[in-house]
């Protein structure tokens, strides 16, 4: 049974300028040329996206591809010039501001790049913050926060106020401070981009371990194809406000569907990229323990190269479905990136 779609996006346009609601009356699908003629900036153009409950879905392009713009549309922090945003089969842009508000406090988290903490708020007081205005009776909050705390790795730094922490570990609060009213939806806009890259690298593994437990569905930016490819069950690049592809991280290396996409691909080490299962040979080899045909192929290409002979591999049911050699390995950090 195939999961759920949790957030869709149909026919999304967000112009901006004063012609913009005339142009789509006139020209429902305008081209780049209409759009520029007729004085407006076509920020979303025709965005049509359906993300899986459960799913790590990732946005990305350059600066000013419209990534930021369409996510803010979906979450409806500002108003699509068209289009309908779907969230659990309920049209936000028909929604009252009331059903929004309510949404929003209870079915939705976002964080941003810039963590936003109250300075004048401790780290507990910080988390809490989203279950005060909800008025959450305080025993209640005091122990979601300090579960929420706990779970972003804080314990122990309950009474400290931001100045006094790093950057990481600010940006752990202001995930702290998404979860805690414990949403279904999570969005997150370049979360990591202002950290260091090893604080970075700690909080993309950080934030891997709470998806293992939270199982929440999450549109996230971002404009590292690296921690996309780290993250992602799916991509979606965008240029110029258009989607241009929607595909798993190695669907996007193996099968660009334009030239920019296989530009913007093309530096990335295949190895990151190429799972075990589109590379093995099918037919079950081996005596060895098998390997997970989701594993990423530079995690366990030194194990496969040191093997004596092929090595089983299993699928999501632990069911062996195929092997992998050296050869295979070899040809992937070694080769042109073509695999068969």
């Amino acid at each position: 049974m195939p999961p759920k779609t949790k957030l869709s996006c149909r026919n999304v346009w967000k112009l901006y300028g004063p012609n913009a609601e005339r142009l789509l009356k006139t020209t429902p699908n305008p081209t780049a040329d209409d759009i520029r003629k007729a004085g407006v900036i076509g920020a979303v153009r025709n965005a049509n996206i359906e993300i899986a409950e459960g799913e790590i879905f990732v946005i990305m392009g350059l600066s000013g591809s419209g990534k930021s713009t369409l996510v803010r549309c979906l979450s409806r922090l500002i108003e699509p010039t068209t289009g309908e945003v779907l969230f659990d089969d309920t049209d936000l842009l028909t929604a009252s501001d009331k059903e929004l508000i309510e949404i929003r406090r209870h079915k939705m988290g976002m964080v941003f790049q810039h963590f936003a903490l109250l300075p004048h708020l401790t780290v507990l007081q910080n988390v809490m913050f989203p279950l005060t205005i909800q008025a959450t009776p305080q025993a209640e909050a005091n122990a979601k926060a300090h579960e929420v705390v706990e779970l972003v790795g804080l314990k122990g730094r309950e009474d400290y106020y931001p100045r006094e922490l790093s950057g990481g570990q600010q940006q752990r609060v202001g995930i702290a401070r998404s979860l805690v009213t414990e949403p279904d939806l999570w969005f997150l806009d370049e979360p990591f981009s202002a950290l260091d890259p090893l604080i970075r690298r700690e909080m993309q593994d950080e934030f891997l371990r709470l998806q293992e437990r939270l199982h929440k569905t999450i549109v996230f930016i971002t404009h590292d194809f690296e921690e996309a490819v780290r993250l992602a069950d799916r991509i979606a690049i965008m240029k110029d406000g258009v989607v241009i592809q929607i595909a798993t991280p190695e669907e996007l290396v193996m099968h660009p569907a334009t030239d920019y996409v296989a530009e913007f691909t093309k530096h990335i080490p295949r190895s990151k990229v190429l799972t075990v299962g589109g590379v093995m040979t099918a037919g079950a080899v081996g005596e060895e323990d098998p390997i997970a045909q989701s594993t990423r192929v530079s995690d366990v290409a030194e194990r496969i190269i040191a093997a004596d002979a092929p090595i089983p591999v299993s699928d999501s049911s632990g069911q062996i479905v195929g092997s992998i050699d050296r050869k295979a390995v070899a040809q992937v950090l070694f080769g042109d990136g073509d695999v068969a």
